[in-house]
């Protein structure tokens, strides 16, 4: 098994007030399906106007983000799934969901840790 980030960036999920009770339900039924079916890890949604820090390797902590980054996830969801093709699977469920398109990359495993 491998686990996959599926994510996608902040202001992508642009649709109307009215329809967010509509994709908050279908969204929810596909993370009820990843934990039926086992693959479900987690998932979890980030402020539109984050406000956050970044820490430098010497502990000088400024106000984060880096002016050059343009793109910051929005929302994102952990899958340990058994290929990439099946991550891929989810990750079209979960764009019809959220009516956006979805980024999907593997984490590198590391021994060391597991």
């Amino acid at each position: 098994m491998a686990r996959y980030l599926i994510s996608f960036n902040n202001g992508a999920m642009d649709i109307p007030e009215e329809d967010l009770p509509e994709v908050s339900r279908a969204a929810h039924a596909v993370v009820q399906e990843t934990k039926d079916a086992g693959v479900f890890v987690f998932t979890g949604g980030l402020p539109l106007d984050p406000e956050y820090d970044v820490v430098a390797t010497d502990g000088t902590i400024t106000d984060g983000p880096y002016p050059e980054s343009k793109e910051f996830i929005g929302g994102m969801m952990v899958l340990d799934v058994p290929t990439r093709e099946a991550a891929l699977e989810w990750a079209a469920k979960i764009a019809v969901s959220c009516r956006c398109a979805q980024d999907v990359r593997e984490f590198l495993p590391d021994p060391a840790v597991e």
